[in-house]
């Protein structure tokens, strides 16, 4: 059996722009890059320590802390793999591509492993101003799709309730695409009768129809060499979908008034809330069209499935609902939006927060300066003759507060439950 040559692992890795670690099965990292030392921070001792010590601060491997652990996988498949992380860096916590490649010695066994990284620089798991707010599973799993797709030219759709930031997510896939440098164009679908759909999106000749006064691109015409997107793509009327097809198909258009073919050069974004296979049964959506918006599917997740996010989705909104003022959510007021249901999704707690921050004199969101539909949840939950929870789901939701509030490691948060690390480890598997 002969191993491969480290210094060769270690030639190519110093070679890489990207940050580049080696390490062994035991998660030993065995030498990194210098690109993998300034994401670290330059000070910091890395060798011979385990790659879920420095990412994540956990005193186990991801698979044992309720993560995936691309390096297990790889070892059960014996190929590369890619997955979506959270990891401690020098400005707080970042997801990060991973994407890990096994490295066999001379009989064929896996001995080391080379791992890259990719920032995502959609996202943040805390709080952060700009871009995608979240660390919840299934705003996570929306992430890596999201994190997937964007580097392509594939045609994307969103789906998912009204509220949950379809827009925000199209402009991340752009912002993470190669036409980030070019425009980025949307169009709300339901705003635009039949007549003007057809001029906005593909633009008009001068004097193509009454009030056409003057020559106009349209928006496909706009976004060129950057991305459209197409919100509520399920209220274009049906005369319009066939061109929009035609577009997609062939790329090229025709402004109304011209007989002159047009090239486009963009990468559709579409989305929906609306049952589109529902309306291809019926007639009301073409199926050739549906096919070719559905190429890469993501589903975007309601608010109430992503409840341990509230508080930091919170604290971002007001960041930017209240900007220049100090205002906080006061415990109890948290507590109470994360019991409520959220009909509107993201776009109703914005909405909340908004009202309460103009409500709000001091520094402090209280309950009484939140809506009285929101403040109705205590109230229900008081009056509700319906059997009190058990100790095992009160277990769980203390454990899902603490997770959403908690900014130091896995040892730390298993001392303030006062419990064992192995037992946290098996409470989180459990979630």
């Amino acid at each position: 059996m002969k191993s491969p040559n480290l210094a060769e692992l270690v030639s190519f890795i110093d070679s890489q722009p990207e940050p580049h670690i080696l390490c062994d099965r035991q998660y030993r990292v065995l030498a990194a890059n210098a690109a993998y030392r300034r994401s670290v921070g330059e000070g910091q001792v890395f060798l011979g320590r385990t790659c879920f010590d420095i990412s994540h601060h956990f005193d186990a491997p991801c698979d044992q802390a309720g993560e995936t652990c691309p390096l297990k996988q790889s070892i059960r498949s014996g190929q590369r793999e890619r997955v979506l992380h959270l990891h401690h860096t020098p400005k707080g916590e970042a997801y990060v591509n991973i994407e890990l490649s096994p490295i066999r010695d001379s009989d064929g066994a896996i001995v080391y492993f080379i791992e890259k990284m990719e920032p995502v620089a959609v996202a943040r798991g805390l709080s952060h101003t700009q871009g995608l707010v979240g660390r919840a599973p299934a705003f996570q799993r929306m992430l890596e799709m999201v994190a997937r797709v964007a580097p392509s030219e594939a045609s994307v759709l969103l789906l998912g309730e009204s509220g949950t930031g379809k827009e925000l997510v199209a402009k991340a896939i752009h912002d993470a695409s190669r036409r980030a440098e070019r425009p980025f164009v949307a169009v709300d679908c339901s705003g635009l009768t039949e007549t003007l759909f057809e001029s906005e999106l593909f633009g008009h000749e001068r004097g193509a129809f009454t009030g056409a006064v003057s020559r106009s691109v349209g928006l496909v015409g706009a976004a060129s060499g950057g991305t459209l997107f197409l919100d509520e793509v399920g209220d274009i009327p049906l005369v319009i979908q066939v061109k929009l097809l035609r577009l997609l198909e062939t790329g090229t258009y025709r402004l109304v008034g011209s007989a002159e073919p047009r090239k486009a050069d963009i990468r559709l974004v579409s989305a929906t809330h609306r049952d589109l296979r529902a309306m291809v049964e019926s007639g009301r959506f073409r199926q050739d069209l549906y096919f070719r918006l559905n190429t890469f599917p993501v589903n975007l997740p309601a608010l109430r499935d992503r409840a341990t996010d509230i508080a930091m989705l919170a604290e971002s909104l007001l960041g930017r609902v209240a900007p220049g003022r100090s205002v906080r959510l006061a415990e109890a007021s948290i507590e109470l939006l994360r019991r409520y249901d959220y009909p509107g999704n993201v776009r109703e707690l914005r909405n909340i927060l908004e009202r309460a921050s103009l409500l709000c004199d001091g520094d402090s969101i209280q309950p009484a300066h939140l809506p009285e539909e929101v403040r109705g949840v205590q109230a229900r939950i008081k009056g509700s003759v319906a059997a009190p929870a058990s100790l095992k789901e009160l277990e769980r939701q203390t454990l899902e507060t603490r997770l959403a509030h908690h900014r130091g490691s896995r040892k730390s948060l298993a001392k303030e439950l006062a419990i064992s690390e192995r037992t946290l480890y098996r409470r989180l598997r459990e979630l």
